[in-house]
């Protein structure tokens, strides 16, 4: 199978002379999850939001080396259009809080000044709610703020809102973790599913989440990717002994 995402030599530093991630190389294949673990402070979120520009935002980060999204440079491309392409969905639910529900799930559009007429409007609103398995819940709703939902509502709308975009990639950092158990699941269940359509790369520091979920994982330490493989072979028989460590508890 061929790789949609390859990441070569890639290195992110918020000071000079000094790599928070460094020199990552490998390959992430389309239709699959793969989970990005690791202890707290190894590098796993700043390599996530490499890969859509996000430190693009920051005068003082540098990211070196090549990320090829669907085999163009996202270092060379326009960061907006980076973004269409590789969505990204974050820890706390972030729906924005003046928007309706409806108003929401276009911001993308909205924010990249593209225009769409009233019947794309509502197509692309109820496909994206539909995904999420959200629609049925909202849609005698729509006007009201996004804000009005309960947490695990509003991550399957922040959800929504990236998937309308139809990006190639889904970029997730720790989606679940302000998450009550039956949110959390809920969000599982839909991952396993969205991933028939979408690749899907989650940042977690739940190892059982990962088990359950992943098809692929990235074990990383101190911003070095020790090993990236088959989630169930690294987790039964681990090649690095940093990984098998830190599988067991012995550290993390």
């Amino acid at each position: 199978m061929k790789a949609i995402l390859r990441l070569k030599e890639v290195s992110v530093s918020y000071t000079p002379g000094k790599n928070a991630v460094d020199k990552v190389t490998t390959d992430i294949y389309p239709n699959t999850i793969t989970a990005i673990m690791g202890p707290s402070g190894c590098g796993k979120s700043t390599l996530l939001r490499a890969i859509n520009r996000m430190h693009d935002l920051y005068a003082n980060v540098q990211t070196t080396g090549e990320i090829i999204l669907k085999g163009r440079n996202v270092l060379e491309m326009d960061p907006m259009e980076v973004r269409r392409m590789a969505g990204m969905v974050f820890q706390q639910p972030n729906p924005f809080p003046t928007m309706s529900i409806y108003d929401n799930v276009l911001a993308g559009y909205t924010l990249n000044g593209i225009r769409l007429g009233k019947n794309e409007k509502e197509e692309i609103v109820e496909q994206s709610l539909q995904s999420v398995a959200l629609w049925d819940e909202v849609k005698d709703v729509m006007t009201k703020r996004g804000s009005f939902l309960s947490g695990g509502q509003q991550q399957r709308l922040c959800i929504a809102r990236t998937l309308a975009l139809k990006p190639e990639v889904l970029l997730m950092d720790e989606p679940t973790s302000a998450l009550d158990p039956i949110s959390t699941n809920k969000i599982e269940e839909l991952l396993l599913q969205l991933k028939q359509q979408f690749t899907i790369i989650i940042v977690t520091h739940n190892m059982s989440q990962a088990a359950r979920i992943s098809d692929n994982a990235m074990f990383m330490y101190l911003g070095e990717l020790v090993e990236h493989g088959n989630t169930t072979q690294m987790f039964t028989k681990p090649r690095n002994k940093r990984t098998e460590e830190y599988l067991t508890g012995v550290f993390g």
